[in-house]
């Protein structure tokens, strides 16, 4: 899987990243994830198909899992009969998603925190590893920041190496490559896309944040994760109890203090004060929506001024 530019979209669930922000990127050269993860397997399916044909079934598209899920293993076997170019999964390991890999003939993905996370996944069979610092959205695995742990990764697997965790510019991207990286994660900065398939009052919560506006918050799926402030998110951090109205068991563990299910879902329905919405630390420095096309083509031109090796070409330009 070589992309034409080392950029791979973070999925980014629930419903943030479908086929209008995966197909987007992937047509802009990178890599795009659809999330899989709160949606119904129907629902995901008909997502892949979509992207590809907006993509006239070129460039790469995967899907993203969150393990914790209890429909973990049959959204993963819907998204390789459908023969997504790759599955990738965090919050947690499954061996038997790298036999399902190998059954399916699609490669298998894991978002790792630590070289020995790195190195079991390369022995089970991953054909490569996102390494997630601390600075990342969403759920996190690690308390490290990414550029303590990236040495330690590239280090420890002779697979590629995609960083994440804070990676916002092409600066960014050129430090990762001189490191030994393969390419980079990026998910925060694609919300704040015209093709993100979030709604605007999601996005306009991206370019309202301040600095020190992102806190962590405990989910029931038991990690920690990276949040926009909120009434909600200080609700949960006060340890208020909040009403579920329905239990769907969509967690194979659940503390049941909120249905972290329904508080994305009430999100991604543009009640971003009254759901969760995950930002990356960095996600006050993203000052206006722009086209996926010039969010990588800024990045790439930065990235070029600061390498100097062979330059990274993008698709047409935006005229």
């Amino acid at each position: 899987m070589t992309p034409k530019v080392p950029i791979m979209q973070g999925g980014m669930g629930v419903a943030i990243s479908l086929s209008g922000l995966a197909s987007a990127v992937a047509n802009a050269g990178g890599i795009g994830i659809i999330s899989g993860t709160g949606i119904p397997i129907e629902e995901m399916k008909a997502e892949i198909r979509k992207a590809r044909e907006l993509t006239n079934g070129e460039g790469y598209i995967g899907v993203n899992v969150l393990f914790a899920m209890t429909d973990f293993q049959n959204t993963i076997k819907a998204a390789m009969e459908e023969k997504v170019d790759f599955i990738i999964s965090g919050a947690g390991i499954s061996r038997d998603m790298y036999q399902w890999g190998k059954e399916y003939g699609v490669p298998v993905i894991s978002i790792v925190s630590s070289g020995k996370l790195a190195r079991i996944s390369q022995k089970l069979g991953a054909a490569a590893v996102v390494v997630e610092g601390f600075e990342a959205g969403g759920h996190l695995g690690t308390d490290r920041p990414l550029f303590d742990i990236l040495p330690e990764v590239i280090d420890a697997v002779d697979i590629p190496v995609i960083a994440a965790g804070g990676i916002l510019t092409g600066e960014d991207v050129a430090k990762v490559l001189k490191m030994g990286a393969s390419g980079v994660q990026m998910g925060t900065r694609f919300v704040a896309s015209v093709e993100c398939d979030a709604p605007d009052a999601y996005k306009q919560k991206y370019l309202q944040a301040e600095e020190g506006d992102t806190v962590l918050v405990k989910t029931t799926v038991g990690l920690h994760g990276r949040a926009i402030k909120n009434s909600f998110v200080e609700k949960v951090n006060n340890l208020e109890k909040i009403k579920i109205e329905k239990c769907h068991s969509c967690l194979k563990q659940c503390n049941y203090q909120f249905c972290t299910l329904d508080s994305l879902v009430q999100a991604v329905k543009g009640n971003v004060e009254n759901g969760i919405v995950f930002a990356g630390s960095r996600v006050p420095e993203i000052k206006e929506i722009l086209p996926v096309q010039q969010i990588i083509n800024d990045i790439v031109d930065s990235c070029n001024r600061s390498l100097s090796v062979e330059p990274i070409k993008t698709n047409e330009s935006i005229s």
